[in-house]
Formats: C-alpha cells, sequence, structure tokens
C-alpha cells in the first residue's frame, strides 16, 4: 500500500474531532490528503490542528452544527476556501442514543436521527455538487452493522444509519456516470477512546448496565472483540481512494463476522 495515495487529494471528514471520525482523519492525513475537519465541538478542533498539522498548510477545520443546512454549506465553503476543491468526503458525525425503544424521549429520538441521518444528507447535498462539476468524487459514509443484525437497543439508531446505508445506494446510481462513488462502511462494536473513559468514570450502576450491554454485543461477534479505529480507518481509507474506482453503492462491514453473506 502506497502512503501517499491521497496525495493532491482534499478529503472532508465529518466528526473528526474523536473517535473513528479522528481516527479516519488521521489514516488520510498520513496518507497525504489535505483534511478539512467539521465538528461540533470548536475545542477538540483545536487540539486536532495542534496535533496533524502543528505547521499549518495540510488541514482546516470547522465548527458548527452538521445536522443544519446551513451548517454543511459552511463545512464546504471552509473546504473550498481553504484547498480549492473537495475530492473525498466521510459522513461520519453521529452519535445516537442507545437506549430501550420505548425508553426513547422525543428529544433522543430526534437527536438520533439528526446526527446520524440529517448530518448525512445535508453534507452530501453540499459537496455533491462540487463533485460532479469536476468529474471525480468519494463519498464514503460510515454506517453501523447493526442495521444488518439487529443489535440490542439499536432500534431508534437502526432507523436512521439505515437511512444513510440506503442514501447511499440511491445516490450511487444516480451518480455513477458522473465520476461520484458513494459507499458505506458499516463498523459493528468498535472500542474508542472516548467510550472507554466514559465508562470508567461512570457509577456502579451504569457500568454494570453497561457490562451486560457489551457482553451482549460480544456474543454476536465471532471474534469475541471490539473493532479497533484503525481497523474502520483503514476500510474506509481504501473506499475514498482511487483504487476502489469500480466499486460503489455497496457497504462494507467492518464487523468480526457478526452478519455475513
Amino acid at each position: 500500500m502506497s502512503t501517499e495515495r491521497f496525495t493532491g487529494r482534499v478529503a472532508v471528514v465529518t466528526g473528526g474531532g474523536g473517535g473513528i471520525g479522528l481516527g479516519i482523519a488521521r489514516r488520510l492525513h498520513r496518507e497525504g490528503a489535505r483534511v478539512v475537519i467539521g465538528d461540533v465541538d470548536r475545542d477538540r478542533l483545536a487540539a486536532v490542528t495542534h496535533e496533524l498539522d502543528p505547521g499549518g498548510g495540510s488541514l482546516a477545520t470547522h465548527a458548527g452544527d452538521l445536522s443544519r443546512r446551513e451548517g454543511a454549506d459552511a463545512l464546504m465553503r471552509t473546504a473550498t476556501e481553504a484547498f480549492g476543491a473537495v475530492d473525498v468526503l466521510v459522513n461520519c458525525a453521529g452519535g445516537g442514543v442507545i437506549r430501550a425503544t420505548l425508553e426513547h424521549t422525543e428529544e433522543t429520538l430526534r437527536a438520533t436521527v439528526d446526527r446520524n441521518l440529517w448530518t448525512t444528507v445535508y453534507c452530501t447535498l453540499a459537496v455533491l455538487p462540487l463533485m460532479a462539476a469536476r468529474g471525480y468524487g468519494r463519498i464514503v459514509n460510515v454506517g453501523a452493522e447493526s442495521v444488518r443484525n439487529g443489535l440490542y437497543r439499536h432500534a431508534v439508531y437502526n432507523a436512521a444509519k439505515g437511512g444513510v446505508h440506503a442514501f447511499a445506494t440511491g445516490l450511487a446510481r444516480e451518480f455513477a456516470e458522473r465520476g461520484v462513488t458513494v459507499n458505506n462502511v458499516a463498523p459493528a462494536w468498535v472500542e474508542t477512546p472516548e467510550a472507554t473513559a466514559r465508562i470508567a468514570a461512570a457509577g456502579a450502576e451504569e457500568r454494570r448496565d453497561s457490562e451486560e450491554f457489551f457482553a451482549r454485543i460480544r456474543a454476536t461477534i465471532p471474534m469475541r472483540r471490539p473493532g479497533t479505529v484503525d481497523e474502520v480507518a483503514a476500510a474506509v481509507a481504501f473506499m475514498a481512494s482511487e483504487e476502489a474506482a469500480f466499486v460503489t453503492g455497496q457497504t462494507l462491514s467492518v464487523n468480526g463476522g457478526s452478519s455475513m453473506l
């Protein structure tokens, strides 16, 4: 694998301030991309800039609510003003409220759909004209394996991520002749530093509930372990590369075997 396969390319990563999104941003940046990160957390973006681009010139950031159209449009303006174009969009912003379906409130229902589906829809709509005009683009959505395997407490989250998966297939067919590919990468359980820290800081009752929850998830994975951020980032990097030119409308599961064809 070339370590410079994104040289000359501009990649926008949403939700890149931490977790899987940060892992993806690191991977693309390491492989030569100029990266634009969108996130709601301005402080996290400052920390990422300090880590990845202390000298300046290869990274730009935008703090805003990407579940609103004006936020997504502003992110793409940041990208084009900084680097002149967008070649790759990774829709990773998300994060739902994972709980029993009947325990959801109106607030948590809307938050889950906004963070996962609307961020993807609006960021994609903002970038498609840019990509179509140039005849080149790679759109990679970070979906969810739970859409396929019906994971415990994930029904509402699946409603949002299932929309993301379906959005990709429709767009892939519509834009195939215009040089734009659209695919999903669907992780199963992924252990992130943020999740580990959150559990460590939880009270006894919440920790017990988390242990039960993750035991259920582990039982669905033949490899009996969570995935890593780097494993997901590697899959996204392939889908975002020129090597994946003949791959579109697909969902690549990074799942330890939790569902199989």
